[in-house]
């Protein structure tokens, strides 16, 4: 038995928080490779700290982001002055209050919460200036294999997978599967598989748009309902019959396409048309 898996036992976990702690030595391993001697890591719910106490040794400095009390108490062994442990909510808290730098993102993010700390983190694809996107190099991030699977996903995927999550995530960043993690390498054991994701931000979006509220507009309506096709589909969003018809008429769009069958640059090309349409009629 690792010395990770016995302090977990120690530990009591809560399964409201989604409280499952990594104790693979080797996947540690695999995260802590990912920090270099001049980074600026801000760790995400480091729990028990088996993960933090291991970048502190590499990293430039840490900051710690941690909303359980019990879990703020079992950091306290962590004593150097390149720690800084902050007790308070990830979505309560602002990267430029902490220190104005670009920082490198460590996180193990509970299911239930990754699509709000996601946006948090990047912003929404209409938010250019999203003052935390500016202050991030890159995110490591583990989450539900489900969820690694959203993240890059593309118009090729399974339906299922590809959707808003995958367009908030591509839309500023490269994002990769490192690799996939069992369940076995957490305790208490998850029902689901993990993976480990690499986020890598970019300075630009990936298109370019006359509105990006519009593109916002026409992305959730191309995904909010799966089973319609995409001219129901923005009809159904408030987006007038004639300016649908002309838009999927003039892009040579089959009415019946499916927004989930869409590039991030189609859904742009499809936007930026709709949008002149709009203005016509």
């Amino acid at each position: 038995m690792s010395e990770y898996l016995l302090r977990a036992k120690l530990f009591k976990t809560k399964k409201r928080l989604g409280q499952n702690f990594l104790v693979d030595d080797a996947v540690i391993d695999r995260i802590v490779e990912e920090v270099n001697s001049d980074d600026t890591v801000l760790e995400i719910g480091p729990g028990a700290g088996f993960v933090t106490e291991n970048i502190v040794k590499k990293a430039k400095k840490v900051y710690a982001v941690e909303i359980d009390e019990d879990a703020i108490e079992a950091l306290q062994h962590i004593k150097t002055e390149k720690f800084h442990l902050i007790h308070n909510d990830i979505l309560k808290t602002q990267l430029k209050d902490l220190e104005d730098t670009t920082f490198k993102v460590i996180a193990n993010i509970p299911y239930y919460i990754t699509s709000p700390i996601l946006a948090h983190l990047l912003g929404e694809i209409d938010d250019l200036n999203n003052e935390n996107r500016r202050r991030i190099s890159e995110i490591f991030l583990m989450v539900q294999w489900e969820v690694a699977q959203r993240l890059v996903a593309n118009e090729n995927s399974p339906a299922k997978q590809y959707g808003l999550l995958s367009i908030l995530t591509q839309f500023n960043a490269d994002v990769e599967l490192v690799q996939k993690v069992g369940r076995k390498a957490f305790y208490p054991s998850p029902k689901v598989d993990s993976a480990l994701v690499r986020i890598v931000l970019n300075k630009n979006p990936r298109v370019k748009v006359e509105d990006y509220s519009f593109l916002r507009k026409v992305v959730k309506a191309c995904f909010a309902t799966r089973r319609k096709n995409l001219k129901n589909s923005l009809i159904n969003a408030g987006f007038s019959k004639d300016a649908v018809t002309n838009t999927l008429s003039n892009l040579n769009f089959s009415e019946n396409t499916r927004g989930e069958t869409l590039s991030i640059e189609k859904l742009a090309q499809l936007s930026e048309e709709l949008r002149k349409n709009a203005k016509a009629n």
